[in-house]
């Protein structure tokens, strides 16, 4: 039984340049294993994986956990690039990455923009999703959709969004965002008992020069208050129609997770293809493969056998 905390590390990182990034990525696992592209949300990490990756490994898988764009060693190869946080974009870096890989199709499981970014692929990209495993289920979002104001308890829950979209938010993220973070993590996950160590640990991937660019960018974006990139406008316009998740899917949701999430009875109709959902107990929150590794492995092992 792996407990969350057993793993402290990855060992060595590898690097490799895909589309506009030079990506960090940690890999485990035999060369030729099916492949699993394990993604993290912010603000956490790779370490989010750092017990699920050696269970999926031992049980034969390739496992890849990539850096997403402004985290950790992950960095743009061109001062040029906008640093840009829409959804689609971080979808189209993780099929560059699979194609510097050449990983042609591939488990993809996520939480938090790790979700939304797997949804984006398997919705876009079936062809190259064998399975998906998504907690808190489908998070693809639409620009249209996000105009729409939410009850006042709802909003409350999106108060750091808010922030984000004042200067002043810029600059206290910028200033504060190893505390700020960590209060993410304790709202997050309200009864989840992480030490310093464990949090210190995510928090060096912070310190991304671009990581306040791309965290404010992604939050401006989603409420209208920042541009996309033109070339990307065409993949916004399919998802702005939530298209429907066709591959094999588990839902995953967590009983004490303290961040906005979705009801699972709203979204179950968004997969068409085999499809189960499952609530993890015991008090797990937010970042469920860090807080319940053998459960979030376990999906993933179980619907590569859909």
């Amino acid at each position: 039984m792996m407990k969350s905390g057993t793993n402290t590390s990855f060992g060595s990182l590898k690097q490799i340049d895909a589309g506009v990034l030079n990506v960090g990525y940690a890999e485990a696992g035999p060369a030729n294993g099916r492949p699993v592209i394990l993604l993290h949300g912010w603000p956490y990490d790779i370490h989010s994986y750092v017990d699920v990756a050696p269970l999926l490994a031992s049980a034969g898988y390739r496992v890849i956990v990539p850096y997403l764009r402004g985290y950790g060693t992950t960095r743009f190869l061109s001062s040029e690039t906008p640093r840009n946080g829409q959804q689609s974009a971080l979808a189209v870096d993780i099929i560059a990455l699979m194609d510097v890989l050449k990983i042609e199709k591939a488990v993809i499981a996520g939480y938090d923009w790790g979700a939304r970014t797997a949804n984006i692929i398997a919705a876009l990209w079936p062809e190259r999703c064998k399975a998906l495993v998504s907690v808190s289920g489908y998070l693809i979002g639409s620009l249209k959709a996000n105009k729409m104001p939410l009850p006042p308890q709802a909003e409350l829950q999106w108060w750091y969004q808010f922030y984000f979209a004042t200067e002043r938010g810029k600059l206290g993220y910028e200033q504060y965002r190893h505390d700020f973070n960590k209060l993410i993590w304790r709202l997050a996950s309200p009864k989840w008992n992480f030490d310093d160590a464990t949090f210190d640990r995510s928090a060096t991937s912070f310190n991304n020069p671009d990581h306040v660019d791309i965290v404010i960018h992604n939050y401006r974006w989603r409420l209208g208050l920042a541009e996309g990139e033109s070339k990307y406008d065409e993949f916004e316009k399919r998802l702005a129609t939530f298209p429907m998740i066709t591959v094999p899917t588990i839902t995953l949701e967590s009983d004490a997770n303290g961040a906005p999430h979705p009801d699972p009875s709203s979204y179950a109709k968004k997969f068409s293809g085999k499809y189960s959902h499952c609530t993890i107990k015991g008090g797990i929150g937010h970042n469920l493969p860090q807080e319940a590794p053998q459960e979030f492995a376990k999906a993933v092992v179980e619907v590569n056998g859909y």
